[in-house]
């Protein structure tokens, strides 16, 4: 938007690029997050038929496998041996998914869930620029879109590093910045080639 603004356009157009924008980064995350998931979703099935293969023809290499793995975590021999052969006498593909693998099903992949959550969040994340520029008197547009960009940035920035334990003033700094120079480099595009086109 802010690149379109620049180029001083009709009024209105800012909003449709806006929209457009809006719903082809939705889109664009949503298919990058189910293909990217659902290769990991790939590679967790393959992973589990394996085992399942493993469990069916080595038993017992499978039993001494878990058994090391509980040693490791602390265990004696003797009880190390003795869980693992409850586990495996209850669920051995579920204690071999989870111990060995480090698969949880809440943990597990599932791709059109990744690709919802991120269209939704791209989507909630444009909204409030393009509601700007929507309200916005035309010939404030760019800085009312970077105002509000802005200032959405460094709450995110901050609220993402408070949430990983960082101090949030890096976050802030960083998520401010690389914006402020992506918005930039926009403006500059829609300003050098917004008359030629």
């Amino acid at each position: 938007m802010v690149g379109v603004a620049s180029a001083n356009p009709a009024p209105g157009a800012v909003v449709v690029a806006g929209l457009a924008g809006l719903v082809a980064g939705a889109l664009s995350m949503a298919a990058g997050e189910y293909v990217s998931v659902s290769s990991q979703a790939d590679t967790e099935r393959a992973d589990l038929a394996r085992e399942q293969r493993e469990l069916a023809t080595e038993p017992a290499l499978e039993h001494a496998e878990l058994t090391g793995i509980y040693l490791g975590r602390g265990l004696s021999k003797e009880l190390a041996a003795e869980v693992a052969t409850q586990l495996m006498a209850h669920d051995a593909l579920g204690a071999h998914a989870r111990d060995e693998l480090g698969m949880f099903d809440a943990t597990r992949a599932r791709p059109m869930q990744a690709a919802w959550s991120s269209a939704a969040a791209f989507a909630i994340g444009a909204a409030p620029p393009l509601l700007i520029a929507a309200l916005a008197p035309s010939e404030y547009v760019v800085y009312a879109v970077l105002a509000v960009s802005l200032a959405l940035l460094a709450g995110l920035g901050g609220l993402a590093a408070r949430l990983g334990g960082a101090p949030p003033l890096r976050g802030i700094v960083r998520v401010t910045f690389w914006g402020a120079v992506a918005m930039a480099t926009t403006a500059l595009v829609g300003r050098l080639f917004g008359t030629v086109v």
